[in-house]
């Protein structure tokens, strides 16, 4: 198989009325979402367009999926632009993708009346509308490209302008491979992708269920009343979530039950007393926390039990990838010594659009940490996040982890703000809470003096991603704004 697409066949014939995806509106089986999927890559076929890329707007669903499916299955390259930006944003992203054509939810039709873009517009409705038109076939795959580029993402480049990033199926195979390997995910599992579909962590969670031949249950939108009711029908065996979703979850009890579950979750805010909590109250969750980035897929994974030896750890690699951690001069630090993490994986991605060079063999995106003599990963945090206070080094990250510890701490961020003397001083920002003499007194023990937090500020709700994480770039910015009204 080299296509992610490619065992929807085999599905729809050997368990035809197995249940592949439920979205609050539909319960879809493998015959049905294999039809569905071919009849997506016949029209894109028949569109017959050059350059093969199709965006959508769109929000959690079937059709997100469908659509998604559909152009991997074509060989086309799908992009997903995101409800929460602006116009002027989308557009730019369009511009910068060169799509062939874009597919909109109807409700966002509007953004797009006033301004045109230099491409073919579809509504939702009227891409539905055209897919019933179509008579049932095969859809022929040209095996002129086995490993085609298959999706495109945006990320922020150093000059803070997107970029774009992408991806050949082979990468998310290996990935696939990564997965069933680790994590014993199978054709059984009924999984819960309580994200948007705009994050490659859920998407992922979804498309990589769907080649197994599993169930997919999707939230329109995360809440943590929905999810809990989904885990309580008791048929979810796996999930995937991000530390704020999985701490707003605990809150309310919901993993409460008897039937085992696995919880999957991706990123390095998730507190040490947030998984001991999980570990501790309830003995029928299994999880695995994994560091990964979209452009280099997984890198390491810390279990249920490792964590109860390292609970500070981001895991070891997984079985395919190298990691070595490097000094400025490319030399290979000792165990326990911070540096540079490089990584070099069969599933990083193909590089970023209009950029020549392909990317090297050992790859980074500036990531700082050590591995302990055991080979275990711990991170120090962004080397571009990194904050210089009076020429010494602070990682955000690091204070971060103390404040999150604290009973009277909800959630912190901590971001650098510019100083005409310390060139940076640290600001903490806690969410629906204050600092207090007890929470001073924790970071002054445990951290040295000058990564002390200089300011402090409350806000009532930390600003979010559209995946559920901190925005910190848009954080950094509040509090410049928030300090600069005080003086």
């Amino acid at each position: 198989m080299n296509r992610i697409t490619d065992s929807y066949a085999l599905h729809a014939e050997m368990n035809p009325d197995h249940i592949a995806i439920i979205d609050g509106k539909e319960r879809i089986t493998y015959q049905d979402w294999y039809e569905r999927v071919q009849t997506s890559a016949q029209w894109l076929q028949r569109t017959a367009h050059e350059q093969k890329r199709v965006a959508f707007l769109l929000s959690n669903g079937a059709s997100f999926l469908q659509i998604f499916a559909g152009a991997a299955c074509a060989g086309w390259t799908a992009i997903t632009l995101d409800p929460r930006w602006g116009h002027e944003e989308c557009v730019e992203k369009l511009l910068l993708s060169e799509a062939a054509l874009v597919i909109i939810e109807d409700r966002y039709m509007k953004r797009f009346e006033k301004h045109s873009v230099d491409m073919p517009v579809f509504s939702l409705s009227e891409w539905k509308e055209r897919m019933s038109l179509i008579t049932q076939g095969p859809y022929n795959k040209s095996d002129s490209e086995n490993d085609p580029v298959f999706y495109m993402g945006f990320t922020s480049g150093s000059t803070g302008s997107p970029k774009a990033f992408i991806r050949r199926q082979q990468s998310w195979i290996e990935s696939f491979r990564t997965t069933a390997d680790t994590f014993g995910i199978t054709h059984q599992d009924h999984v819960l992708i309580a994200g948007t579909l705009l994050s490659s962590h859920f998407l992922y969670g979804a498309i990589s269920t769907l080649y197994f031949g599993g169930t997919v249950t999707l939230l329109e939108k995360f809440t943590p009343v929905k999810a809990k009711k989904a885990l309580e029908t008791g048929d979810i065996t796996l999930m995937y979530t991000v530390p704020t979703m999985t701490e707003s979850l605990l809150q309310i009890n919901a993993f409460e039950g008897d039937n085992p579950l696995l919880v999957i979750s991706s990123g390095a805010d998730w507190g040490i007393s947030s998984k001991k909590q999980l570990v501790t109250n309830y003995p029928h969750v299994t999880f695995f926390d994994f560091y990964g980035t979209s452009e280099l897929s997984f890198v390491s994974y810390l279990s249920s039990n490792d964590f109860l030896q390292k609970p500070s750890s981001v895991g070891r690699p997984f079985s395919s990838i190298q990691v070595e951690v490097r000094r400025a001069d490319q030399s290979v630090c000792q165990p326990n010594e911070t540096g540079r993490i490089y990584v070099k994986s069969p599933m990083s991605f193909s590089g970023y659009l209009h950029e020549v060079k392909p990317p090297e063999e050992w790859l980074t995106v500036y990531d700082m940490g050590w591995m302990d003599e055991d080979g275990y990963l711990y991170m120090s945090g962004r080397e571009n996040g990194m904050i210089v206070y009076g020429g010494l080094n602070i990682f955000p990250e690091e204070i971060e982890r103390v404040l999150n510890e604290q009973p009277e701490v909800k959630r912190s961020i901590v971001v650098g703000v510019p100083d005409p003397y310390w060139g940076e001083i640290p600001v903490a920002i806690i969410e629906e809470g204050q600092q207090t003499k007890t929470v001073r007194q924790a970071v002054k023990e445990k951290l040295a003096a000058y990564k002390m937090p200089k300011k402090w500020l409350v806000i009532d709700q930390m600003i979010e991603t559209s995946g559920g994480k901190l925005a910190r770039a848009s954080m950094k910015k509040w509090a410049e704004e928030q300090l600069s009204c005080k003086q």
